[in-house]
């Protein structure tokens, strides 16, 4: 029995190449850091590197066991003069990085064993330097990484903190692959039921209650993503950094508050009218933008009756903030008072003031401070850090985490999408089918990988058609 598809207006134009050819050039690249070194590690790779191991290493027999390292005379494929001794590495196709036959060159790390290496593997015909990224590159062709892995494999080399490298070895790992991947899965089954219905409903071969069940799993999709974007940018915010903006009247101690122990000798601000105009309008600007504010006051400027301090910083707030539409308010988390100067403040009034600001609830956070003798620094410190924390979460617990704008934005206009097909679904089924596709399009976009075949592979195994 032969069965011929007929490829509705949803089913075209949806693949997506997962997998290229593999590249007929051989590149080679240093995999290490630049500069003086102990080792650096060279790597080629292409279906000419055993060719370039034998020629580099002096390998006249068989190529060394993969993944086994072998000490070696390396030397100039042309003129036979010695370049190091080092370890060679082979790695078999698809058993590689790669996913093509490989080689590794561990040489001494000084500048010219490194130049002189390179300088030999350029000699040779078929090989090439490498692009930037290009050995990624050929893994992700080879379905070696998805896409979110690729991205986080760029995070974990460019991480700076422990946050960012868990964050980013989590992903690498492909725990937020696997959960773009599981919902394409749940959306290529939903796609198919509906192909499946608009091709065969007719002559009555699809069982009853099949959109039934596609309404249900789209709804719950549809909770599931909107769930994963509303984090609050956390993951996005850990891995770029957080954005803190420091706001305050003039001489209230900004600038002391970032140099911390490098104030400068003199006091006060040089101001010019129009260039402080357009300072202030760029300042609210930034504060709007900001993760989170730190709005520095003098507190030789609070009111002697510390009753009277949360309606001044109140007031002091409503001119420094922007308005309550722009989702900042004086109780706003993303907000921390610096009550900078409390050296000058007489200890009792200070406490005095401190007991009081605890139990005003519409207050953001507020730290005594003192940038001219340290005083309070450490505690400002540790409201600071686990006010960041709480800003970007644990990258360990819970669900992945969002981290590029590029899954956000595919990710919102997946649901814009899945709203399509409730729109249509009762009026036209190909419509409706179609925002279906374009979600499920614009996930793949994300991992890299959708393609209609799989389409036609769950319609065979999920539906007898012509039983």
């Amino acid at each position: 029995i032969f069965f011929v598809h007929r490829a509705s207006p949803s089913a075209r134009g949806l693949c997506i190449p997962t997998r290229a050819v593999c590249d007929a050039e051989t590149i080679f690249a240093l995999s290490s850091g630049h500069g003086r070194c102990g080792v650096a590690v060279v790597r080629v790779s292409g279906p000419a590197s055993s060719m370039v191991l034998r020629n580099m290493a002096g390998l006249t027999q068989a190529l060394p066991p993969p993944r086994t390292a072998l000490l070696r005379r390396i030397t100039d494929p042309k003129s036979k003069e010695l370049l190091d001794r080092g370890l060679v590495l082979w790695f078999k196709g698809p058993h590689s990085f790669t996913g093509e036959d490989s080689a590794e060159f561990h040489i001494h790390g000084g500048p010219a064993v490194i130049t002189a290496v390179l300088q030999a593997l350029g000699s040779l015909e078929g090989v090439r330097p490498a692009e930037a990224g290009e050995f990624t590159r050929r893994a992700f062709h080879a379905g070696k990484l998805g896409l979110t892995e690729v991205e986080g494999l760029g995070d974990l080399i460019h991480a700076e903190t422990e946050a960012q490298r868990r964050q980013a070895l989590r992903q690498m790992d492909g725990e937020l692959g696997r959960l773009y991947q599981d919902w394409s899965y749940r959306l290529k089954r939903c796609l198919a039921h509906v192909e499946a219905f608009i091709d065969f409903s007719e002559d009555e071969l699809i069982e009853d209650g099949v959109l039934n069940q596609v309404d249900s799993s789209v709804r719950q999709l549809e909770t599931e993503i909107e769930r994963h974007l509303k984090d609050e940018r956390r993951g996005e915010r850990l891995r770029t950094g957080v954005q803190v903006v420091i706001a305050g009247a003039t001489n209230a101690g900004k600038s002391s508050l970032l140099n911390t122990h490098r104030v400068p000798p003199s006091r006060g601000t040089t101001r010019r009218p129009l260039v402080e105009r357009e300072g202030v309008r760029r300042a609210r600007q930034r504060v709007e933008q900001a993760d989170l504010t730190l709005v520095v006051v003098d507190s030789t400027q609070l009111p002697p009756d510390p009753q009277l301090v949360a309606a001044f910083l109140q007031q002091h707030l409503s001119t420094v903030l922007p308005s309550p539409e722009a989702g900042m308010t004086a109780a706003s988390d993303k907000v921390l008072l610096v009550l900078n100067k409390s050296d000058l403040v007489p200890e009792e009034q200070r406490e005095r003031t401190e007991g009081e600001l605890r139990e005003r609830p519409g207050l953001p956070p507020a730290c005594f401070l003192s940038c001219s003798t340290s005083t309070g620094l450490e505690d400002f410190l540790t409201v600071l850090q686990s006010r960041v924390k709480t800003l970007c979460g644990d990258p360990l617990s819970g669900a992945p985490s969002l981290t590029q704008a590029r899954h956000r934005a595919h990710l919102q206009q997946s649901v814009q999408a899945l709203n399509q097909y409730h729109q249509y679904r009762d009026q036209d089924l190909a419509l409706a089918a179609e925002g279906v596709r374009l979600a499920l399009t614009h996930l793949g976009r994300i991992t890299g990988r959708v393609g209609a075949e799989e389409i036609l592979d769950i319609i065979f195994r999920d539906f007898c058609i012509g039983k």
